[in-house]
């Protein structure tokens, strides 16, 4: 293997630049050409391509975001779009691909090394967390620390007026981010996709939490089942007109930033044994750590997996409300 391209597609995540860093330097390491696909799977299929070197990810492990950009691929959806995507690595002169993204991103390359043999490994990168074949992905440990930090600010002003801030996180199918910085911030309640909730449960916890003049965070998922934020404190509000209810939605917040350590790190093993992986004729699999330990996993099993958010934690937060109750 002599020449391989790197794209990042799907949502961004704080460490997608380690990761880049971390192939870049891996193949000059090893003598291997590296190619930058700019866009994401949009770029493959328009041959917006260029070349990296390590001097081109001088500097770039402690940025959030990706050089590399990232889109949506409507042309890439299609199966004219990945023969174009193909035609154009072959074009190019690329024996392998390494794929930086989530759950669609990794789907996409399943559909490309079933479709036209592209050899090729993903790095699971989401924040969400919920991607197969890596106990914890690229961003996650980010963005949780990103919205521990906005809730804890929140708290400040929940104390001094004894408000109720309901605060939703993203997670649309799972709630991941939810559960570890609802208990990291010490929130009151948190409310997950994953599990619906007792709409009076949480009245009755916060009912008992304002009789101590104290301010309440309830963490909300945005694909819980009550809808979200502002639908959960507007069924709130209709029992409990007497609260002082505030809605804050971190959004794309948690996206951006610094990675942390932790994210860096991780990227920066990933990314490496992506390339390790290639050079030792893996491929049609995803890169992620696994009990502690570099694990590669086909991409039917990684995609197909249904992460779930750790028992004991659900434990941790009963115990914490029923301390309320």
């Amino acid at each position: 293997m002599k020449h391989i391209a790197l794209l990042t597609s799907g949502g961004d995540a704080p460490g997608m630049n380690a990761a880049i860093r971390a192939v870049v330097r891996t193949a000059y390491f090893h003598g291997i050409k590296t190619t930058g696909v700019l866009d994401g799977y949009d770029g493959l299929v328009k041959n917006n391509f260029m070349e990296l070197g390590p001097r081109d990810v001088r500097n770039i492990i402690q940025r959030g975001g990706t050089m590399l950009r990232s889109a949506r691929s409507e042309a890439f959806r299609s199966a004219e779009g990945r023969s174009v995507a193909a035609k154009n690595l072959l074009d190019a002169g690329i024996d392998a691909l390494i794929c930086i993204g989530g759950g669609g991103t990794q789907a996409g390359a399943h559909q490309l090394t079933q479709e036209h043999h592209v050899r090729l490994i993903g790095i699971a990168s989401t924040i969400d967390n919920d991607l197969g074949g890596s106990d914890r992905t690229i961003g996650f440990d980010s963005a949780c620390n990103t919205a521990v930090e906005a809730i804890d600010r929140l708290r400040d002003t929940a104390s001094s007026y004894g408000r109720i801030f309901f605060v939703e996180v993203m997670g649309r199918d799972t709630g991941f981010i939810a559960m570890h910085t609802g208990i990291a911030a010490g929130a009151e309640y948190v409310m997950v996709p994953e599990r619906r909730e007792n709409v009076d449960e949480l009245v009755q916890a916060l009912e008992n939490r304002s009789k101590e003049k104290g301010g309440s965070i309830v963490v909300v998922a945005e694909g819980d089942q009550e809808g979200g934020a502002f639908k959960l404190s507007e069924q709130v509000k209709q029992r409990c007109p007497q609260f002082d209810i505030r809605v804050s939605v971190l959004g794309h917040l948690q996206r951006g930033g610094n990675p942390t350590m932790s994210d860096r790190l991780l990227a920066s093993r990933l990314g490496a044994a992506a390339v390790e992986g290639l050079i030792g004729d893996r491929s049609s699999c995803i890169v992620g750590i696994v009990k502690g330990e570099i694990a590669f996993t086909p991409h039917v099993e990684a995609i197909a997996q249904h992460k779930t958010i750790e028992p004991d934690l659900f434990r941790l937060l009963c115990d914490a409300c029923c301390l309320m109750m």
